[in-house]
């Protein structure tokens, strides 16, 4: 079940978190959209959901600045590495390790 209350609502009565899988929170005066309360059975996949967007935009964002900078154009014997692993690669090249 799902409903739309005001934060105030929310405040006052605890126990509609019980009653609906999904609450949108509203604003009465102004009718702004602030938010939404999801049930803790739902929790777990909508964490699930946001850590998959988010690492989408940052896979996203990185490969526009990498595309502006030119991936492996300088050094491509170090693409796909991480800053330790690069550190870890020039520490055995200079000291032989």
């Amino acid at each position: 079940m799902t409903t739309t209350m005001s934060i105030r609502e929310l405040t006052r009565n605890g126990s509609m978190f019980g009653e609906y899988d999904y609450i949108d929170i509203e604003d009465k005066k102004s009718h702004e959209y602030k938010g939404v309360f999801i049930s803790s059975k739902y929790a777990e996949d909508v964490k699930k959901f946001l850590e998959k967007k988010f690492a989408k935009e940052k896979k996203e964002k990185l490969d526009r600045i990498m595309k502006f900078a030119g991936k492996g154009s300088i050094y491509p014997r170090f693409n796909d590495m991480t800053a330790s692993q690069i550190r870890e690669q020039k520490a055995k090249e200079q000291y032989g390790k």
